[in-house]
């Protein structure tokens, strides 16, 4: 990418970072998350299905101004764990944070169609030959979601290169600490001059996004290929 400048590669190289963090640190959540509302029944599932998609229907600021007030230095949360050196607030960890939260809809609901789309007889076959639960999950259900998994962990990569309105209310928008794709946009589009570094972030993003879509649909066509062979 060398036509993008210093500062637009700075704020691409920081999105990748954040994105990825994101992304996998919500993954073992994402796919208790997705098996506990596609198989368990238990007192509070639909209070748990509220939260899961919550950040979907909040306005991303409000979204960010909770984090702030939970994570912020001030914060219940924030404050103790700055007490043993973790900051979230106006740092780079902290944007991995928001953008986990607001991706986060996204992982569980395609993890949890693929655990839907898996046929419970497979599971209980090999349990009635004696296998534990968590062998019959890492030998069965696993390989089965394995392709839903990939495609949540996709698109939740995908949002969160695109999260902004949490992102900017949580931590800011600083060059090189938090300031990433799209509040590098947001920044460029408030300078005079700044439009042609706008665009081509523009592109970058807009890149990302398709290839992330592409990819989740040919995994999502796998998925659907493997329960028509079943």
């Amino acid at each position: 990418m060398d036509w993008l400048g210093p500062e637009e590669w700075q704020a691409v190289a920081l999105s990748l970072k954040v994105s990825f963090w994101a992304m996998l640190a919500s993954l073992p959540l994402g796919i208790l998350a997705g098996f506990a509302l596609a198989r368990w029944t238990f007192p509070g599932k639909q209070l748990l299905n509220i939260l899961v998609h919550l950040p979907l229907v909040l306005p991303p600021v409000v979204t960010g101004y909770l984090l702030l007030l939970t994570f912020g230095t001030t914060g219940p949360i924030g404050g103790a764990l700055q007490k043993i050196g973790i900051v979230f607030a106006f740092n780079w960890t902290g944007a991995a944070l928001a953008a986990a939260i607001m991706a986060f809809p996204l992982m569980v609901r395609a993890i949890w169609l693929s655990v839907e789309a898996v046929d419970p007889k497979l599971e209980q076959a090999s349990a009635t030959l004696g296998a534990p639960r968590a062998w019959v999950f890492a030998t069965v259900t696993l390989p089965l979601i394995l392709p839903g998994i990939l495609a949540g962990a996709v698109l939740a990569f995908a949002k969160a290169m695109g999260e902004f309105g949490a992102t900017i209310t949580f931590v800011s928008n600083i060059p090189g600490q938090t300031q990433t794709l799209p509040s590098a946009i947001y920044a460029f589009l408030q300078v005079p001059g700044g439009e042609a570094s706008a665009l081509r972030l523009v592109a970058v993003s807009i890149v990302i996004a398709t290839g992330a879509l592409l990819l989740s649909e040919w995994l999502s066509r796998r998925i659907a290929a493997r329960v028509r062979g079943a």
